[in-house]
């Protein structure tokens, strides 16, 4: 039977450049899954952690950059018919600082910050631009505004 639990998490790293958000859009490298491919941040939640602390540690690991707002924008469920699971993912959007430098792991062969507007063109999964529409929203002044007690994390 088909499992469906929180697996995994997809974090957005962004940084404000004057008025507006851009992207750190990561391309797959050769011999990974969806080679070519442009996204964000994606990884599975490791056992007894929780997902803000994926999200925080699969930045780092993929970018070797530190995260200084968290913000959970939403869930988005997809399935893995290998593992026969649908996951839901719970998407965060990771605020940085944009004089960091990015250091990529094995899983990406390049990085570029973007606007969103190009971002919504370039990524490859649907649900990544619905985020960035998210994101856009609920970010607008540079931060959660009224709502930033419930949408941010750290």
């Amino acid at each position: 039977m088909t499992d469906a639990r929180v697996a995994t998490v997809d974090a957005y790293v962004i940084r404000r450049v004057g008025g507006d958000w851009e992207l750190l859009a990561l391309r797959r490298a050769s011999g990974t899954r969806c080679t070519g491919a442009w996204e964000g941040v994606h990884g599975f939640i490791e056992d007894s952690e929780r997902p803000e602390d994926a999200a925080f540690r699969e930045v780092f690991e993929e970018t070797g950059l530190r995260v200084q707002r968290l913000y959970n924008v939403t869930v988005q469920p997809f399935y893995l018919h290998g593992s026969d699971l649908v996951t839901l993912a719970v998407a965060f959007a990771a605020v940085v600082d944009g004089a960091s430098t990015t250091v990529l792991g094995p899983e990406h062969d390049r990085a570029e910050w973007i606007p969103f507007v190009e971002a919504k063109r370039r990524l490859a999964w649907p649900r990544s631009r619905a985020a960035l529409d998210d994101i856009a929203i609920l970010l607008a002044g540079g931060d959660g505004g009224a709502v930033e007690d419930v949408l941010r994390v750290r």
